[in-house]
């Protein structure tokens, strides 16, 4: 049975090994360019922070991290330092993916990534929304 947990704008499904996350506004949607990375939103970075760390703490989490038994798995480094554009948004470069993968960044209001990379990514957005 897939687990669910909402943060701000963001609902997040975790099942298996992989978690989804949707966000609910479609004026400021996340656009993915599938296989390499996300742009998310300058004023969603902190929100989309906290609903990462909320699903480290969910045991689906920690069964897929047991599951992988490779002991890089959840390290920043898959995962690019984030660049601010001139569009407001913060570009990172990383394994996530949508159903419909195309080329270039698209606006995809629903995105998937592994269980074990998110970690590496709440990293990264961290110390992105400290600066």
């Amino acid at each position: 049975m897939p687990t669910l947990t909402t943060v701000a704008d963001w609902t997040i499904t975790a099942s298996g090994d992989t978690a989804t996350f949707t966000h609910a506004s479609t004026a400021w949607a996340p656009q993915v360019w599938s296989g390499h990375g996300l742009a998310i939103a300058e004023a969603d970075l902190a929100a989309f922070g906290k609903a990462l760390g909320e699903v480290l703490k969910l045991p689906v989490y920690w069964l897929a991290r047991a599951r992988r038994h490779d002991t890089a798995a959840g390290e920043p480094g898959i995962w690019s330092v984030p660049r601010r554009d001139s569009d407001d948004f913060v570009y990172i470069d990383g394994p996530c993916r949508t159903d419909e993968p195309a080329p270039g960044y698209r606006p995809a209001s629903t995105f998937t990534i592994d269980l074990v990379h998110l970690r590496g990514l709440r990293i990264r957005i961290a110390a992105e929304t400290r600066r």
